[in-house]
């Protein structure tokens, strides 16, 4: 049994609550650091490297991208930690492939466009390489079936890289529910509410990818180049795991509790077009696609033991950034949005909101108590630096990953779900039991305090 395999299996049997181990301290003998891969170093995979090529337990020995101007720009990052450069693999859309057959990994990072994870991250599993895939886990439901499937059959380590479950505040809120803070859960809210016309379109120039500008696609450059497209072609809640993540991880989805059905609605669709007229002009060729993507995504979501989720996609319009959290239970609630926190009983005054920073001082989790200080500089406030430590050290350990297989295709599927609801004029759909009837019997894993 070689190496690789040893962790597969080793991940695949092991069970229990996750206790995630301390991150190494100083250097160790190469032989036991972990060989990863990366396959996508654009503007999300560099930030996912940095936080790789600056640790002591892992050597990052491939990176594969078709982009020479992404792949020089991430070299840079292992001059600056003195790193030994990683062998290239590029110059054709199926690279990926000869690293994962050639690499000797153990595990392989994903951040490449969505409609690549799903056959990326199979790739990797049957080549019993361990994956860390950036969300979305696929496009389709067959996408989502055949990945996990896949992971079933080989045993392959499978984590998705949902970061903002990582947030200090969702982490602080996490361990308020655990210790009953808030009473039985009732209801949850989150979404991606963040204007990305910028990112969306822009002036297709390496480097400057908030450039303003109304290209994309082939015009386009870094997400421009494919992720405008979706808008173009579907209409759903498009990207819902920053919302859908921490909600399931509050409600113990797939833990004790699951997602029974789901109905969504969308509005009209203005902010795309608006944008390319504003910025182009009414006579540029963009001022003529039609883009189906409503600019507001509403998706309500049922759960077997009686709590609501509500999920809201909101990225083509003039907005603040929020993810507009509410967790509440029998005895009061958080949101983020405004920052505040009633608890029945304990607040200072009855039906007014407090200020939520000190009870998030209060019950801020183990994990950020532990490695704040690693996490000073990593990307998206520290959450970067988290999701990578867990894939990493839950690899190293054979624990079981705390975002696994399951929790992935849960969560991404409710983009189908949702395009399929809409298309339908809104019926409700059922939610598929990914876990076949496992739900009642498996134990929450993720960050243990």
């Amino acid at each position: 049994m070689n190496r690789r395999e040893l962790i597969a299996t080793a991940t695949a049997v092991t069970g229990g609550a996750l206790a995630l181990p301390a991150r190494a301290n100083g250097a160790t003998r190469a032989s036991d650091r972990l060989r990863l891969g990366m396959i996508g170093v654009g503007m999300r995979g560099r930030v996912l490297l940095r936080e790789l090529v600056r640790r002591d337990d892992v050597e990052v020995v491939g990176l594969c991208d078709i982009e020479a101007y992404t792949l020089n720009e991430a070299l840079n990052q292992f001059t600056e930690f003195g790193r030994p450069a990683p062998r290239l693999y590029t110059g054709s859309n199926e690279a990926w492939r000869e690293m994962l057959a050639s690499a000797d990994l153990d595990g392989v990072v994903i951040a490449t466009p969505w409609e690549l994870h799903a056959p990326m991250a199979i790739g990797a599993m049957r080549a019993r390489v361990a994956v860390a895939c950036e969300v979305v886990a696929g496009i389709t439901m067959d996408d989502h079936w055949r990945v996990l499937r896949t992971q079933q059959e080989t045993g392959t380590p499978y984590m998705l890289l949902e970061n903002v479950c990582f947030r200090r505040d969702v982490m602080a809120v996490l361990n308020m529910v655990r210790q009953g803070v808030f009473g039985e859960m009732i209801h949850l809210e989150g979404g991606y509410q963040h204007d990305l016309r910028e990112v969306k379109f822009n002036a297709g120039i390496p480097g400057e990818a908030y450039g303003g500008g109304v290209e994309f696609g082939r015009n386009g450059w870094s997400e421009a180049r494919w992720r405008t497209q979706h808008s173009v072609d579907r209409n759903g809640d498009l990207y819902p795991s920053h919302g859908i993540g921490p909600c399931a991880m509050w409600a113990d989805i797939n833990r004790g509790n699951r997602f029974t059905h789901l109905t969504s609605y969308a509005s009209k669709a203005r902010g795309l077009h608006n944008h390319v007229v504003a910025k182009g002009g009414p006579d540029h060729p963009n001022a003529q696609v039609n883009f189906r993507l409503g600019d507001v995504v509403q998706t309500m979501i049922g759960c077997e033991n009686g709590e609501t989720v509500l999920l809201s996609h909101d990225t083509n319009l003039p907005r603040p950034y929020s993810l507009g959290f509410r967790v509440q239970g029998e005895k009061g609630l958080w949101m983020d949005v405004n920052k505040s926190i009633y608890v029945e009983g304990q607040s200072p005054r009855a039906h007014r909101w407090e200020e939520a920073q000190a009870w998030l001082d209060r019950y801020d989790h183990p994990l950020w108590k532990a490695h704040a200080a690693d996490a000073e500089g990593a990307g998206h406030g520290g959450m970067d630096f988290f999701v990578i430590h867990a894939f990493v050290e839950a690899l190293k350990a054979g624990a079981p990953m705390p975002i696994d297989i399951y929790d992935a295709v849960t969560w991404s599927a409710v983009t189908p779900l949702s395009e399929a609801s809409i298309a339908a004029g809104n019926r409700t759909v059922d939610f598929p039991d990914f876990t076949e009837g496992s739900w009642r019997d498996r134990v929450p894993v993720f960050a243990p305090a």
